[in-house]
């Protein structure tokens, strides 16, 4: 049984889409083992607790990054968590936090990496009149929005989208990819070459079987 880690700053709805699809078998031989948010107010936090799910706060307020990250890490290691995925997370992780789980942080992103990094990668996307924009799943580095790339999904942008109805739209694809790619994980049914992301051989023997 794998055990999650979610590490969330907002109302954490990829969160929510992980916790579903654990409990609809889209997700096999998996659970949420911790929710973990840096800001007391998130309501993420409240749905950890509606689902019985261990809800922790740890404040980032006035403390150094990696003291931070030591005590969010000191906390997943407790929980015996194998694969932190982040949801809605504001912190960028500390390289002494990536060590700590090597290819075993996910993040998702709402643009078509390595295009439109960072915040409001929607608003972005809409506001340079890109045709087709989407999200990614991609592995956690030293970096920001820079990892190994898992899964990505399009989203056309249409005439009549505005910068909310795209958002709402690549977020229904965000739910989709991040189970695909949790998946893909947990399965270790891939290999990575420089930055790319294969099928391994051991997912073409499963295929074959």
């Amino acid at each position: 049984m794998h055990s999650l880690g979610i590490l969330l700053s907002g109302r954490g709805s990829n969160f929510v889409a992980i916790a579903d699809s654990i409990d609809a078998g889209r997700i096999a031989d998996a659970r949420v083992a911790v929710v973990i948010s840096n800001r007391a107010g998130a309501p993420g936090l409240a749905t950890a607790g509606q689902r019985g799910l261990d809800a922790l706060v740890i404040s980032s307020k006035g403390k150094p990054r990696e003291e931070h990250d030591r005590e969010v890490v000191a906390a997943l290691k407790q929980h015996n968590v194998d694969l932190v995925c982040l949801a809605g997370y504001m912190r960028l992780l500390s390289p002494w936090f990536v060590k700590q789980f090597p290819r075993r942080i996910l993040n998702i992103h709402p643009s078509l990496l390595p295009a439109f990094p960072g915040l409001e990668a929607q608003e972005q996307a809409f506001a340079y009149g890109v045709k087709v924009s989407g999200c990614t799943v991609h592995f956690v580095d030293e970096e920001l929005d820079h990892g190994a790339i898992i899964v990505q999904k399009t989203v056309p942008v249409l005439d009549s989208d505005d910068e909310h109805t795209l958002a709402a739209r690549i977020l229904e694809q965000e739910h989709i990819a991040y189970t695909e790619a949790i998946n893909i994980v947990l399965g270790e049914t891939f290999e990575i070459a420089g930055r790319r992301l294969k099928s391994s051989q051991k997912a073409e023997v499963r295929m074959q079987k």
